[in-house]
C-alpha cells in the first residue's frame, strides 16, 4: 500500500532518528537518508516533504556536509532544522557566519518568540521555550525569506518562504525541551506539505514483516530473547514473518525478576516457532564472581550471551541469522560515529568478530520504547508483556552495585517485587515509564527488634519520559513510599535503609549503576 512520504535528511546529528518518530506520531510515513542520497533516488521515493537534520558541522567550512542545489528547485517543501536552517540559508544566498560574541550563541532553553502568522506556528502561543544548540548564526538571511521567530540574543531564529513552502528553524522542535516542538512538526507536515495522516503502527507491522521476509528467504534464525519488551517484541514479529524458521533462545541466567522466566516462556505459546529455555545462572553467576564495575559486568554477560547462543545454534545446526531487541534509545548511548558511549548494550556492536552467523537482525533498532509497546499490541503479545517496565539485557547484574551473588540478587528480587506490586496497587503502574529497585553497595547502623544491624541500603529508582532519551524522576506519594518501606525492611533480610532517588536524566541515566 502507498503512503505518503517525508524524507528526513540527516546530516549527523544526534536526533535524527527522533525527529523521524516525531514524524511518525502524527501518522505520516518517513524514512531518515544519508546528505548523500543522490537526488534521483530521493525524487523516486517521491516525498511530500524533506526535512534537513541538525549536525555538528559549520556550513562556511570545507568539509561540511551539502545537498545537490537542485534540491531546492524540485518544487517540494523543505524544513531546515538547526544545521539543516543554515544549510537553507546558505545555498539560497544567504550568509551564515560563526557568532563572534555570545549575542549569537544559544544553548539550552531559550525564550522564543513566533510569529504566528507563518504556517509552522500557527495555533501557538506567541512566546516559548525552544530549545537551543548553535555557535553560528544567519548573519543575512536569504532574499524572499522572512523572520519568523527571535529570541532577546538572537533575531535569525527562524525564517521562512512561503511562495516556495520552504522554512528554516535554529531550535529543535523534536526534543521535549522545545515547547509546542510537536505542533510546529504537526504544522509542516499537515498545513504545508499537505499530508493526509494516512500510517500507522499496523502499517509498520505489516511493512516489517515483508522486509523480514523478504530477508530471510528460507535462512533460519536465532533470536538472542532477554525476556524483556524489546527481545519479545522482536521475537514477536520474527514468529509473525518466518514461523519455524525461528529459534527463540531464553537464556535463564538467574538475573531475572521474579517469576519472570515463566510469564516470558508462556507468551510465546501461541506461534509455532522453537523455543528453548536454556539454564546458565551458574555460569553467569561464575563469570561474574569478583566483578564490581558496571560496565565490564554489561561487556562480560554480552559476551556470555553470545557464547550460550553459539552452544546453542551448534546444538541445532545451521543458523543464517543472530536477531537482537535493539532499539534506538541502545544505539544512542553505545556512541555511533562521533558520540561518546554512555553505557555499552549487549545487543548494539558488542559482537566479536569470530561469531559465527552470517548477520545480524534488528528489526526495531529504529524505534523508541513506546513505538516497540505499541508494536507488541499490534502483534498480539499479551499486556503483561508488552506493560512490563523495561528490563536491560544484563539483569539484575546491574541493579546490584559491585560483586554480584545469588543471596544479592534473591534480596533484590524480593524487595523489586514489592517495589512494583506496591505501586500497581496504588494505581501508579501506568503512570511511570519506568521504576524498580537497587541493591547498593552500601551497609550502614540500623536497629531492628532493639538490636543493632548492619546492613544493605536499598535505593528506588522512578523515571517519567516519552523517549527514554531524557527522563524526569517520578514524583511518588509519601504514604506510597511510606507503605514500600515498611515492607521491604520488614520482608526482607538484610535490608534496614530504603532510599529513593531523586535524579533526572541527564544527568544521571535511568539504569543505577
Amino acid at each position: 500500500m502507498y503512503h505518503q512520504t517525508v524524507i528526513v535528511l540527516d546530516f549527523g546529528g544526534q536526533y535524527n532518528q527522533l525527529i523521524a518518530r516525531r514524524v511518525r506520531e502524527q501518522h505520516v510515513y518517513c524514512e531518515v537518508k544519508p546528505y548523500t542520497t543522490p537526488l534521483a533516488a530521493i525524487k523516486a521515493m517521491n516525498p511530500i516533504g524533506i526535512i534537513f537534520t541538525g549536525g555538528p558541522g559549520s556550513v562556511y567550512d570545507s568539509g561540511a556536509p551539502h545537498v545537490d542545489p537542485d534540491i531546492f528547485t524540485w518544487g517540494v517543501p523543505i524544513l531546515g532544522i538547526c544545521y539543516g536552517c543554515q544549510l537553507l540559508a546558505h545555498h539560497l544566498g544567504g550568509k551564515v557566519v560563526a557568532a563572534q560574541s555570545d549575542s549569537a550563541r544559544e544553548y539550552g532553553k531559550t525564550e522564543t518568540f513566533f510569529n504566528t502568522g507563518c504556517k509552522l506556528f500557527q495555533g501557538l502561543p506567541s512566546t516559548g521555550v525552544t530549545w537551543m544548540s548553535h555557535g553560528d548564526y544567519m548573519e543575512q538571511v536569504p532574499e524572499g525569506f522572512s523572520l519568523a521567530a527571535h529570541s532577546a540574543a538572537c533575531p535569525n531564529v527562524a525564517i521562512c518562504d512561503e511562495t516556495r513552502d520552504f522554512y528554516g528553524v535554529q531550535f529543535h522542535p523534536e526534543v521535549n525541551h522545545t515547547e509546542g516542538g510537536k505542533d510546529i512538526i504537526r504544522n509542516f507536515l499537515y498545513r504545508v506539505c499537505g499530508a493526509q495522516g494516512d500510517w500507522t503502527m499496523g502499517d509498520y507491522k505489516t511493512a516489517a514483516i515483508r522486509r523480514l521476509r523478504e530477508k530471510i528467504g528460507n535462512g533460519r534464525v536465532l533470536l538472542a530473547l532477554s525476556g524483556g519488551v524489546d527481545s519479545s517484541v522482536a521475537a514477536a514479529l520474527l514468529a509473525e514473518a518466518v514461523g519455524r524458521q525461528l529459534t527463540c533462545v531464553f537464556v535463564d541466567h538467574g538475573l531475572m525478576r521474579l517469576n519472570e522466566g515463566d510469564e516470558v516462556e508462556s507468551a510465546f505459546q501461541k506461534w509455532d516457532i522453537r523455543f528453548i529455555r536454556a539454564n546458565a545462572e551458574d555460569r553467569f553467576l561464575g563469570k561474574l564472581t569478583g566483578i564490581a564495575e558496571p560496565e565490564a559486568k554489561r561487556k562480560l554477560i554480552g559476551e556470555e550471551f553470545i557464547r550460550v547462543f553459539e552452544a546453542e545454534a551448534q546444538k541445532i545446526g545451521q543458523v543464517d541469522y543472530l536477531a537482537q531487541g535493539t532499539i534506538y534509545p541502545d544505539v544512542i548511548e553505545s556512541g555511533t560515529g562521533d558520540a561518546a558511549v554512555i553505557k555499552s548494550h549487549h545487543n548494539v556492536g558488542g559482537l566479536p568478530d569470530y561469531v559465527d552467523f552470517k548477520e545480524i537482525i534488528e528489526p526495531l533498532r529504529l524505534l523508541f520504547k513506546d513505538e516497540v509497546r505499541a508494536l507488541g499490541r499490534e502483534l498480539g503479545l499479551p499486556e503483561y508483556l508488552v506493560a512490563r517496565q523495561p528490563f536491560p539485557g544484563p539483569g539484575l547484574a546491574i541493579r546490584v552495585i559491585g560483586e554480584v551473588t545469588k543471596e544479592k540478587l534473591d534480596i533484590l528480587r524480593q524487595a523489586d517485587f514489592i517495589f512494583r506490586e506496591e505501586i500497581a496497587q496504588a494505581g501508579l503502574d501506568k503512570t511511570m515509564s519506568q521504576y524498580f529497585a537497587v541493591l547498593t553497595n552500601l551497609r550502614s547502623v540500623g536497629v531492628m527488634g532493639d538490636g543493632r544491624t548492619y546492613d544493605y541500603a536499598l535505593a528506588l529508582r522512578s523515571v517519567t519520559t516519552s523517549d527514554f532519551m531524557t527522563a524526569e524522576w517520578t514524583r511518588i506519594p509519601y504514604d506510597v513510599l511510606d507503605r514500600i518501606s515498611t515492607r521491604i525492611v520488614n520482608e526482607v533480610p538484610h535490608i534496614n535503609r530504603v532510599l529513593y532517588d531523586i535524579t533526572s536524566k541527564p544527568p544521571a541515566t535511568i539504569e543505577y549503576e
